[in-house]
């Protein structure tokens, strides 16, 4: 680890290197996900899905984590998508972990549904099991999950809730090689709310690549407000933000 230190009630850590910081990472939350287990039987976690994931959560599937206690959540889904595409979110931690391992229990957000169906289950599912943990990251917008600036409020009443997609969060979905082009990128998706992603006792939020060094400095160091929605991190205790060299270039 290159440096490590708090601005306000964020804790940052900065990695040599992607892999390094993937790895680091999930050390930290494989002790935190067994100290918690030793306190209470079942532990509920929400995941992002996004190629800046791949090292932590392919570190975390290797882990000896007692998966068997864990119930997963994911935090956003397109709307449209056909249920077997490779960019949907859901599909892509299918891949990545939730296939990997033997959770309690998978839930995914169901994109091909009536919308308003969705949000009453799925707001359900997370009255019925609250929020321990989120494996999180942060877009070149500086949204967290599909809060969007425009969309993101810090006091939102909602759970979970539609939204439309601004063109900087589309782009990247092309950025990150999930579209060939923006055209393809859907328009509208159901994302967790920032108050539910903050209700969480403990969020580890992993965010490499030089393509987010923009997002990352004016998470730390710009004004705490939906402009840039990642900056409510800095406002309550229980995040880690984990950079490599390229994503914390601008610090």
């Amino acid at each position: 680890m290159n440096k490590e230190f708090v601005k306000d009630q964020l804790h940052v850590k900065i990695f040599t290197s992607r892999a390094e910081m993937g790895l680091g990472a999930a050390s930290d939350a494989v002790e935190y996900l067994k100290n918690l287990m030793a306190e209470q039987e079942f532990v509920n976690i929400i995941f992002a899905a996004a190629p800046s994931q791949n090292e932590f959560l392919a570190a975390m599937a290797e882990s000896d984590v007692d998966w068997s206690r864990v119930n997963a959540f994911h935090m956003d889904e397109y709307i449209g998508l056909q249920s077997d595409a490779s960019q949907g979110f859901g599909n892509f931690l299918r891949r990545a972990i939730f296939d990997k391992v033997p959770f309690n229990s998978v839930n995914y957000i169901n994109g091909q549904n009536v919308p308003e169906e969705t949000l009453k289950q799925y707001k359900k599912l997370l009255e019925e099991n609250p929020v321990d943990v989120v494996f999180m990251g942060i877009g070149e917008n500086g949204h967290i999950a599909f809060n969007d600036p425009h969309v993101a409020d810090f006091n939102d009443p909602e759970v979970i809730k539609v939204v439309d997609l601004d063109e900087k969060c589309r782009m990247q979905q092309v950025n990150d090689g999930c579209f060939t082009c923006l055209d393809e990128v859907p328009t509208h998706a159901f994302t967790l709310t920032v108050p539910t992603l903050m209700a969480a006792k403990r969020r580890f939020c992993v965010v490499p690549a030089s393509t987010k060094a923009h997002a990352v400095y004016n998470t730390i160091n710009g004004v705490v407000s939906e402009v840039c929605p990642a900056s409510v991190l800095r406002t309550s205790e229980g995040t880690t933000l984990y950079l490599d060299n390229d994503s914390s270039s601008l610090l």
